[in-house]
């Protein structure tokens, strides 16, 4: 049975598409949500351009017919744009928007009490709200990921102890599975009516193997779709830069960070489990040593923790400088223990900027770009939406490789949380794809108050 979706201003800022996800229902847009989006329209940031799309898209239903009664959507249903005749909400302030568009949610549901009427906004407080004057209201779930089972890059499998050898004897030990990719045939070995007891696997998904005869026995490797092989992980006996891996997700993380055939890794874990460092190094080691890349770029979102200390003078570098001092932190800690390693200093952060090897910038202007031949790390991409992720990735020319690292539990932007931040919305995305690796680090290693903050407060 069709229903009828009233749509918060903050749904279209969000997504300005979102108006053709209902199939083939009856979306109605408040005339108050179009008086919002107004005054977002005017804005230089992803609001702005958000609030110009879906007007433009709006108007491209309007030049089809009249939006009061209703236009023809392409998804098969039909858009809605309604004022309110009577104020419902007599109790709440009349000239608050979401009162507004409260009202016209109850007015929609009272003029067809056999449909169902469903209010949809990502505020919280206003899907309460709506609950309580008796509407049914729900999140706007396109990008929404279950961080409970967010896919996490890594698992344990048991294997035969003859395959269990061959991985040290031949560098790959064969692997039986059921291929978990989207597009992955089905397996012709299993009728369609028994249950397939194998473990579902992706793509560059990193595995510790032990040994059913020697349950001790245990190996580090990545799977490989193509041959269906497991092969154990590079060795990395030195270190990168100084860094040696100091747990399994840390060996696996640089490994999807010096594989030049991964051209996307994204790093998931809470503070101080070494995503950031581990990201600098093997890129450090990629751009200025192995000279792979001709550059690494490094960007952040800029969201203050906290109350925001204002506008910073100064040019652009200059303004920048407080938001990348983690990474200038990262990297002079990296050039020390260069130093102590080889025994050659090789500069400061400003050197390798000035030698063209590195790069900060923001995000700000990252739109129209094309980056080729860069080793790029977005650090804090929590903080970032979907569609700004998407406009990062399609930046990357031939030839570069893309790091995304952040923790889903530390977001500042006020208009993501854990499930609908572009880091996971990512993750989700590419779990089985060839060219991308994920790994969750769960071991933080800072330093022992670190350690127990994090899981303590």
């Amino acid at each position: 049975m069709k229903k009828n979706f009233v749509l918060d201003t903050n749904v279209l800022l969000h997504d300005p598409q979102a108006i053709e996800s209902f199939e083939e229902n009856t979306v109605v847009i408040p005339i108050y949500a179009i008086e919002e989006i107004d005054r977002f329209k005017k804005e230089l940031s992803d609001l702005g351009r958000n609030a110009r799309a879906a007007a433009r898209l709006i108007d491209h239903y309007r030049e089809l017919g009249n939006l009061e009664p209703g236009v023809p959507l392409e998804s098969g249903g039909l858009l809605r744009v309604v004022s309110s005749v009577k104020t419902v909400l007599h109790a709440l302030d009349k000239h608050t928007a979401d009162n507004l568009i409260l009202s016209v949610a109850l007015e929609v549901q009272e003029a067809s009490p056999d449909v169902e009427t469903i209010m949809v906004t990502k505020d919280t407080n206003l899907r309460i709200r709506a609950n309580a004057v008796g509407l049914k209201a729900d999140d706007f779930m396109t990008t929404k990921v279950d961080i409970d089972e967010l896919y996490p890059g890594a698992t344990e499998i048991t294997i035969d102890g003859e395959s269990f050898d061959a991985l040290f004897e031949h560098d790959e030990a064969p692997i039986d599975f059921r291929d978990g990719s989207p597009w992955a045939p089905k397996s012709k070995s299993v009728a369609e009516d028994e249950e397939d007891d194998r473990p579902e696997l992706y793509p560059n998904q990193y595995l510790l193997l032990r040994n059913k005869d020697k349950p001790q026995q245990t190996a580090l490797s990545r799977l490989h779709v193509e041959d269906r092989v497991a092969r154990p992980l590079r060795r990395i006996a030195d270190g990168i830069w100084g860094v040696k891996p100091r747990n399994k997700e840390q060996h696996f993380a640089l490994d999807a960070l010096m594989d030049q055939s991964i051209q996307l890794v994204t790093l998931l874990g809470k503070a101080g489990t070494g995503k950031t460092l581990l990201a600098i190094a093997a890129g450090l080691q990629l751009t200025a040593d192995e000279e792979v890349y001709h550059k690494m770029l490094v960007a952040r979102p800029i969201f203050p923790l906290g109350r925001d200390i204002g506008y910073l003078p100064g040019d652009v570098g200059e303004k920048l400088n407080p938001w990348m001092q983690p990474i200038h932190d990262n990297i002079a800690y990296l050039m020390e223990l260069h130093r102590i390693r080889t025994g050659r200093h090789i500069g400061t952060v400003s050197d390798l900027i000035q030698q063209g090897v590195l790069g900060l910038e923001p995000l700000t202007f990252i739109r129209g770009r094309s980056l080729p031949s860069q080793y790029m790390l977005v650090d804090e991409a929590q903080n970032l939406t979907p569609h700004e992720v998407k406009t990062i990735l399609t930046r990357a020319g031939d030839g570069t490789k893309v790091v995304l690292t952040g923790d889903p539990y530390q977001i500042d932007n006020p208009y993501v949380d854990a499930e609908s931040n572009g880091l996971t919305y990512t993750i989700n995305r590419f779990k089985g794809q060839p060219l991308a690796a994920t790994v969750t680090l769960h071991k933080g290693e800072r330093s022992k108050l670190a350690e127990l903050a994090a899981n303590l407060l």
